[in-house]
């Protein structure tokens, strides 16, 4: 999550090569057809996709994978910068998940002022809801989350006694997985690129795998 454009294509492609079941749900298909840029930008100017339908999505897509005859029993999900929020968010009220990879999720926290209709909860207010593992990867120069949200959002998990880890990375900001971007640090990404493998390996851990 979250988008279907053609980086987003590519990780799922990424780990599909490394031997996981990979779905890319389109969450912006009720936008209409068009160029992924476009079809994001109209579900943006709308205020973002409906939390309620991108669970309705990914649970969707969960139990496309569980019907699969190859299938092991384990899900993880993954999310990238609107898509890590979506991911904590489903980590937390779908309890459909045996692990989670939250990257760079902007806007898990959330002053009452910026909830809206469609995105109507702060995701850490499910916090005591989450239902498996966490994994976080940020960078310390990122401004959405910034280093004092991701402080916030470790300080909820530790008071609910959930099991997280959190890697930060000096000299990187929002999105530095994407390599077609300013924003990439080959470095960092794969380092961190490391931590989400062994994270899902930890968690899905027999040889057909499922995410």
């Amino acid at each position: 999550m979250p988008g279907w454009d053609a980086a987003t294509k590519e990780i799922t492609r990424r780990f599909s090569h490394n031997g996981y079941i990979a779905i890319d749900p389109n969450l912006y298909t009720r936008e209409g057809p068009g160029e992924p840029d476009d079809v994001a930008a109209v579900a943006r100017a709308a205020g973002g996709a409906p939390d309620a339908r991108v669970m309705g999505d990914v649970d969707g897509a969960a139990a496309h994978i569980r019907s699969l005859p190859y299938h092991n029993g384990k899900i993880g999900v993954i999310g990238f910068c609107s898509g890590g929020r979506q991911t904590y968010l489903s980590a937390c009220t779908l309890n459909t998940f045996d692990a989670a990879v939250d990257c760079w999720g902007g806007r898990v926290i959330a002053p009452a002022d910026q909830l809206t209709e469609r995105q109507p909860v702060a995701p850490i207010d499910f916090t005591a809801d989450l239902s498996c593992p966490l994994l976080g990867i940020f960078g310390q120069d990122d401004m959405s989350p910034t280093p004092e949200d991701v402080d916030l959002t470790e300080a909820e998990l530790k008071k609910h006694g959930k099991t997280y880890e959190f890697h930060r990375y000096e000299g990187a900001g929002h999105g530095f997985f994407a390599v077609d971007r300013l924003s990439y640090r080959a470095v960092q990404a794969t380092e961190a690129w490391v931590e989400v493998f062994k994270w899902f390996d930890k968690y899905l851990p027999t040889k057909q795998r499922g995410f």
